[in-house]
């Protein structure tokens, strides 16, 4: 059972840890060493925000951007595997998405996604592609990783250029 805080919401962080201990404890192999690779990079990245003055440490927010780089990643190196002959490596790194994705938030759907820069389109008043700028920015800001932000940008800039 994963350790939840006084507002009933699981911090990532602490959901990341229980994962690593229920892995070890299971013999995942894979899902151990994932897991220890996601909190060795979590670690490093508090370790630099120290440096800034921040002592908090990384919010669910940052951690899932993350994890989203961390997945961009592998899916690159899934390509240059494949690309040089390798289809063993590029299954292992597929595999360790998949790990990696259980921490995130839903997706949106195409639908989804195409409702939401719709209304923010017209939330907005943006008219023409010099403002597709200005509708990321309110996706960002609203949809921190539940969002693919690639399809969002070409959703807008068709909606925006019709």
């Amino acid at each position: 059972m994963i350790p939840r805080g006084a507002d009933g919401i699981v911090s990532l962080r602490i959901a990341l840890n229980e994962a690593l201990k229920q892995a070890v404890r299971g013999r995942e192999a894979l899902a151990t060493s994932v897991l220890r690779l996601i909190l060795a990079a979590l670690k490093d990245r508090d370790i630099a925000q120290r440096t800034n003055g921040v002592t908090d440490g990384l919010s669910d927010v940052e951690i899932v951007g993350m994890l989203q780089s961390m997945i961009k990643q592998r899916r690159e190196s899934i390509k240059m595997y494949e690309q040089g002959g390798r289809p063993e490596l590029a299954e292992k790194e597929a595999a360790e998405i998949v790990v990696i994705e259980t921490f995130l938030p839903k997706q949106m759907s195409d639908a989804e996604i195409r409702a939401v820069v719709d209304a923010v389109i017209a939330e907005t008043g943006a008219a023409g592609l010099k403002d597709i700028g200005k509708v990321m920015t309110a996706l960002r800001d609203r949809h921190p990783g539940s969002m693919d932000f690639a399809k969002a940008s070409a959703i807008t800039k068709a909606a925006l250029s019709a």
